[in-house]
């Protein structure tokens, strides 16, 4: 387990060093969601179509916007390890004495402390827009943990993808192609109740509507009645994720 361990937070400071050196793609992930509640918010807010149980619809689609960045963020985080195949990291990595799940867990929680990065960029913004917050600062605390680690089993389904996709740019496709279904057949821009049936119970499946429910619960509404439920969905997707992930990786090399 020490060993386990150390090899997960060796990756972990290896994702802060490259942030440390390079900032760039966290500022230009971020032009979106801030559209979204800067520009989308407020226009859709005076329809005053979309019921939001009493809550501005800027507040209420500020933590899908959040979400949507980090999650774009993990998902496309498997490029990186589409690039480390061809340069041969990748097998400098599988033959040293490191089990793949901890390389693959290490290298999934390290697109977390991206993300993080990522809503810390986005959150001021929000506020600077009027957005109104829970006063909590525990609640925030544990908003970002949900963040860090609903990240870490969107970059661990990245990682799968990978092992199937020998290109980056075949990566591309498939990964524009999952984010955006996930974010539309999510809540994070409408209540589910509002969904088509057959939209309803994609929604229900979709881990992030898990993910925004448990963010919004905790920044924006403070009714936390739907927690535990959140986070187990997060927690069950995530033990998935990096099982699957983990049994497929050896294939990225082959």
């Amino acid at each position: 387990m020490r060993g386990f361990m150390r090899n997960a937070f060796a990756m972990i400071e290896l994702e802060m060093r490259r942030l440390k050196h390079d900032r760039t793609e966290l500022y230009s992930r971020a032009v979106q969601p801030i559209l979204w509640i800067a520009v989308f918010g407020p226009i859709m807010g005076s329809v005053r179509a979309i019921p939001t149980g009493g809550i501005p619809y800027t507040d209420y689609i500020t933590p899908g916007a959040l979400i949507q960045s980090t999650t774009f963020v993990s998902i496309f985080y498997g490029l990186t390890i589409v690039w480390e195949r061809e340069s041969g990291i990748l097998k400098k990595l599988l033959v040293a004495p490191a089990s793949r799940y901890s390389i693959v867990i290490g290298r999934a929680m390290a697109s977390g402390v991206r993300a993080i990065f990522q809503a810390l960029i986005i959150i001021p913004v929000a506020l600077l827009m009027g957005v109104r917050f829970t006063p909590s600062v525990l609640n925030f605390i544990l908003a970002l943990l949900v963040i860090f680690v609903s990240s870490g089993g969107f970059a661990a389904t990245s990682i799968l993808v990978a092992s199937f996709m020998k290109t980056r740019e075949r990566f591309m496709g498939i990964g524009q192609a999952l984010t955006m279904p996930l974010f539309f057949a999510s809540n994070a821009l409408y209540p589910v109740a509002m969904m088509p049936e057959i939209m309803q119970w994609i929604a229900h499946f979709n881990p992030m509507s898990y993910v925004v429910d448990a963010v919004r619960s905790l920044m924006i509404t403070g009714n936390l009645a739907n927690l535990p439920i959140d986070l187990a969905a997060i927690f069950i997707f995530d033990a998935v994720m990096f099982v699957v992930a983990s049994i497929n990786f050896r294939r990225i090399i082959e």
